[in-house]
């Protein structure tokens, strides 16, 4: 079954939905604010204009005897609509104020509040809004009596009230569908349209996880979206152009990087005669029986060290060649233990003056792989460790055996890696002296060797490193148990 996957809360295709919603829900409100305050407004003008029609005739024939009793029946004479209020003010007192119920008069008893706001009502024949305790909101006109009173005649607010509710419930029932209906026709309308977006993204995450660092790589297809007319294009166009740089970089350098390779092997192989034969004659001439000048002896004694010198580099450089071409090495059972206690008692002998610790299992640690590389990792790792830390450095080789892999760690409480160069410490002729005296030994080749050794049993070798802590770890994969 296929997973449906929800698009998160920062996503473009949802915040332009949210967006198209938000925009729509303003414009629904507006619409519907504004309908309501017209229909209001409407239906109070209709009131007003009732009000003018029916002027103060309510009020005028207001009977003190009767308006201080509810009649029980009888007809309306005066013709008013129920509800029609009518109030009588004279010298800034209500005298009189009866409501019409089933088409009688009933007098209406009113508050302190509700007397005040009937005699600030002015005769000017204008309608205002007031609100009567036992009447709830009424719309009132006042006019001038014949007796120099003010007539007061109004009419119940609550049927325009009601009114506008029913408008405002419709409104909010057809405004929700029409976001509802908006919003998931706008999802799909976005996400159809950031198609081409998400076809460009795609093509991003496969180039993301092509092994770019790896050598010459095959690119995936193009984006084919490159309308240079929307704004989707000119991204489409612009990403494969930059594929396009990217596949003619790595395609320039890859030939370069071959081409540095086999200089590097067809020199190795070059220098190889050559240098043995110095290093021949070097020997011969000084297992000579003839008288030989000390001057001449000690000349002959360099020319054979720098010639072993030169044949470890001219190997070294050979073999990295060859893990550079990717020839398989040799499968066959290895013992770890064996190795390490070998290249531990080999450093011992040319390192007096450090302390050399070992920490290895019970039991041999045998896993399959190439005997004559992973012993040159060890040598490499011990070499390291006592050419740059000081006498005295305690050096500690441990084994690690476990389900699906063994761990060779070699630590030492010397100075430590400087920061600027542990990025770099696995790169070729990488030296932590950087002065041409090289008063520090080696060719610069041995982490890089012990690395691409790694790399080819498809293990690998991490740095660790602080004032008075160095960790070089190894980490060979136990494929198939020996």
């Amino acid at each position: 079954m296929k997973r449906l996957s929800i698009p998160s809360a920062r996503s473009l295709r949802v915040r332009l939905t949210l967006g198209l919603v938000v925009l729509l829900a303003l414009s629904c409100l507006a619409v519907g604010v504004a309908t309501t305050a017209a229909l209001e407004g409407f239906l109070v003008r209709r009131l007003d204009q009732q009000l003018t029609a029916v002027g103060g005739h309510f009020p005028a024939s207001l009977d003190p005897a009767k308006a201080s009793k509810a009649s029980a029946s009888g007809p309306d004479t005066r013709g008013q609509s129920t509800g029609t209020f009518g109030a009588c003010v004279l010298d800034g007192s209500v005298t009189q104020a009866a409501v019409v119920r089933d088409r009688t008069e009933i007098s209406v008893p009113l508050s302190a509040s509700d007397r005040e706001n009937l005699v600030r009502v002015p005769a000017d024949g204008q309608g205002r809004s007031v609100h009567l305790s036992a009447l709830d909101e009424y719309r009132v006109m006042g006019i001038r009596g014949p007796a120099g009173d003010v007539l007061i005649t109004g009419l119940p607010l609550r049927p325009v009230e009601e009114t506008v509710r029913r408008l405002q419930l419709v409104e909010a029932v057809v405004f929700g569908g029409a976001l509802l209906a908006a919003g998931v026709a706008g999802a799909l309308w976005v996400r159809l349209s950031l198609r081409p977006l998400r076809r460009v993204a795609a093509t991003a995450s496969r180039v993301a996880q092509l092994p770019l660092g790896g050598g010459e790589v095959a690119m995936p297809q193009r984006v084919p979206d490159t309308d240079p007319r929307t704004e989707v294009g000119r991204v489409g166009s612009a990403f494969n152009r930059m594929l396009q740089h990217v596949e003619d970089s790595l395609a320039r350098r890859h030939a370069s990087e071959q081409r540095l390779r086999r200089f590097a092997a067809d020199a190795s192989h070059e220098l190889r005669t050559p240098v043995a034969s110095i290093r021949g004659h070097a020997e011969l001439a000084l297992r000579s029986q003839a008288p030989i000048p000390d001057e001449v002896r000690q000349r002959l004694g360099r020319v054979q060290c720098e010639s072993v010198r030169m044949g470890e580099l001219v190997d070294d450089l050979l073999l990295l060649a060859r893990l550079d071409a990717g020839r398989p090495l040799a499968s066959e059972p290895v013992d770890l233990t064996r190795l390490v206690l070998d290249a531990v008692s080999d450093a011992r002998a040319a390192g007096r003056d450090h302390r050399w610790i070992m920490e290895l299992p019970e039991e041999p640690v045998v896993l399959r792989g190439d005997e004559r590389g992973l012993q040159q990792v060890l040598t490499n790792l011990l070499a390291n460790a006592r050419t740059h830390t000081p006498a005295g450095t305690q050096v500690t080789v441990r084994l690690v055996e476990r389900e699906d892999e063994v761990e060779i760690l070699v630590q030492d409480d010397g100075p430590g890696v400087p920061e600027g160069l542990q990025s770099e410490v696995f790169d070729r002729f990488v030296r932590t002296d950087d002065g041409r005296a090289r008063s520090v030994g080696g060719t610069g080749l041995g982490l890089a060797i012990t690395h691409a050794v790694a790399t080819a049993h498809g293990g690998r070798v991490d740095l660790t490193s602080r004032p008075s802590h160095t960790a070089f770890r190894v980490c060979l994969p136990r494929l198939v148990e020996p």
